[in-house]
């Protein structure tokens, strides 16, 4: 087994950060560029949105595949082989010709990008001590972070120096770099042991978490705080697109330095849940996503940005409090627990473009806030919710046992 501070930790550490990043950043790569494909293109918000839809979309989906793959083959092979097809993909996506071509392969990207994330912990856990795989994930988690800035950040910052046609190029060319890297640096398995692929055993953990509401809950609060979370910045990019503020796809990928506020909520969730439950966070989390909502509306690019800082601080809050709540409540099956979690995270970034295309047709920016609004009072209601049936099934449990 793996022990912290050795050779070992640090080049498998390294490799699933780095390999991390490639992922997040081939994932939200589009997302600064949704005004400029939608001029290219000729088509809505709505549809240049897709392209970031239809990837986060298919992730989601293949966590429910990778997963159960891996255990039946190997940890590093299917990452490996994931990971060459979104090369592959990205490659592809430097030469399309028309935005039906454009979303295939975006779907496609999102099928073959999901491996890495779904395995990643898996293998850690098979490799690793403990104490190395509490350091390990922490800062894998990182990676994933900085890996959806920094393709946010290189696909703004490609677009406006050489065009976005070239933007894919880049990514694929860096993707290559990293896949290299990723396959010398991550140790071979070696305690991994394959166990035979049983579709039953799979599904049977997976419908029993979904009858349990104190994990259905939280997923649905997930899922509904990411609806409205990575979807507010799609739409906010169309507004500072626009008269007065007119930037380029370059100043667009620097307004997710924003996420950097959430790197710091989840630190601070991290402590505060040791001493505070992790509902309040929760809720506390929801609250200040709200406040950061309605400041978006005071004029000025200054508090759209002190808007999103708050917005990134609130959602991370509350998204460590609620993923944390679903490992320590699913007494069965934590991985196939986790992965549903994430499951319903990544199904609200998909539907959150469509939820909140009629309210940016209907009042602009302003639109977006009251259906953000919305949700967000939805989610707060769940936490309460949430709160309750803990406590009922506390008593219940008080009560069984005298």
């Amino acid at each position: 087994m793996i022990d912290a501070g050795s050779r070992e930790f640090w080049r498998a550490t390294l490799a699933l950060c780095l390999g991390s990043f490639m992922i997040f950043a081939n994932v939200y790569v589009t997302q600064p560029l949704l005004p400029t494909l939608a001029e290219a293109f000729e088509i809505s918000e709505l549809q240049a949105s897709m392209s970031l839809t239809v990837t986060t979309l298919t992730l989601g989906l293949s966590l429910l595949v990778y997963g159960p793959l891996s255990d039946v083959v190997g940890r590093k092979s299917v990452m490996v082989t994931s990971m060459v097809g979104a090369v592959l993909t990205t490659f592809l996506l430097s030469y399309v010709s028309n935005y039906d071509q454009l979303l295939l392969l975006r779907a496609l990207q999102g099928f073959c990008l999901g491996g890495l994330p779904a395995i990643a912990v898996a293998y850690m856990g098979d490799e690793f001590r403990n104490k190395a795989m509490v350091l390990a994930v922490g800062l894998y988690i990182s990676g994933n972070s900085l890996g959806g800035i920094g393709g946010r950040l290189i696909g703004g910052l490609a677009a406006q120096w050489l065009g976005w046609e070239h933007v894919f190029g880049v990514m694929a060319v860096m993707s290559l770099a990293l896949l290299a890297i990723f396959v010398w640096l991550l140790p071979r398995s070696q305690h991994f042991a394959p166990r035979p692929l049983c579709m039953r055993a799979l599904a049977t953990p997976l419908m029993g978490h979904m009858r349990n509401p104190l994990l259905l809950i939280a997923y649905i609060i997930g899922g509904l705080n990411m609806l409205i979370f990575v979807n507010q910045y799609s739409f906010i990019t169309f507004v500072l697109a626009e008269a007065p503020y007119s930037l380029s796809s370059g100043w667009l990928g620097m307004l997710f330095l924003t996420y950097l506020s959430g790197t710091i909520g989840s630190s601070i969730a991290g402590r505060v849940a040791q001493r505070v439950a992790q509902p309040i966070i929760m809720l506390v989390g929801i609250g200040i996503l709200m406040t950061g909502t309605l400041v978006t509306l005071l004029p000025g690019i200054t508090a759209i940005l002190m808007g999103f800082l708050l917005n990134a601080l609130g959602f991370f809050v509350a998204h460590s409090a609620a993923s944390s709540w679903v490992s320590h409540r699913a007494s069965v099956a934590k991985a196939s627990a986790s992965s549903l979690y994430l499951v319903f995270y990544y199904l609200g970034s998909s539907l959150g473009s469509f939820y909140l295309q009629p309210f940016w047709q209907w009042a602009g920016w302003q639109g977006v806030v009251v259906g953000s609004l919305v949700v967000l009072s939805l989610s707060l209601f769940a936490v309460c919710l949430l709160r309750v049936v803990s406590a009922q099934q506390r008593a219940a449990s008080h009560t069984a046992l005298v």
